[in-house]
């Protein structure tokens, strides 16, 4: 049996993919982050907004993500658009790993972390139930991309 061909998957040009990313934090902004972020469900990622410290500048840097849970973790690709190139944030968080996400149901403090080995395989496969072309998607950048963990930390103490 001849096995059918797949084309690889289509990713929108670069401008549109960062007028979506402009618009979806203007929606945030502009609702005082009443709209914009939602809950993972079966078969479908979550929002969340990550808030990083800039590895060079130091300032507060924001995004808004696509993420799935993992017990208490929360879990995201460092894809950039699925671009070359690692994500501002992933640099940032890679230099200062201890960040901030808001969810649907308020802040948490986490600490990031790259998975590797079997986890990061199990993330893996966790994301592509979610996104069947996932692994199409990957083979358009020339390097692997890297599965973010995000732990929770302890709330400090008053």
């Amino acid at each position: 049996m001849v096995e059918a061909r797949r084309s690889a998957p289509r990713v929108p040009p670069r401008w549109f993919v960062r007028s979506a990313w402009s618009v979806h934090r203007a929606l945030y902004r502009a609702t005082g982050g009443r709209r914009g972020l939602w809950r993972p469900k079966p078969g479908r990622w979550g929002t969340m907004r990550l808030t990083t410290t800039g590895r060079r500048s130091g300032r507060e840097r924001s995004v808004i993500l696509a993420y799935l849970e993992d017990g208490p973790n929360l879990f995201t690709l460092a894809m950039n658009g699925w671009a070359d190139g690692e994500p501002a944030w992933w640099l940032n968080l890679q230099a200062h790993p201890d960040a901030t996400v808001v969810l649907v149901d308020g802040a948490r403090r986490v600490r990031a972390r790259a998975a590797h080995g079997d986890e990061r395989a199990r993330l893996w496969a966790t994301w592509r139930e979610v996104e069947r072309d996932l692994d199409g998607f990957a083979a358009l950048r020339s390097g692997e991309t890297a599965v973010v963990v995000l732990e929770p930390r302890a709330a400090r103490r008053a």
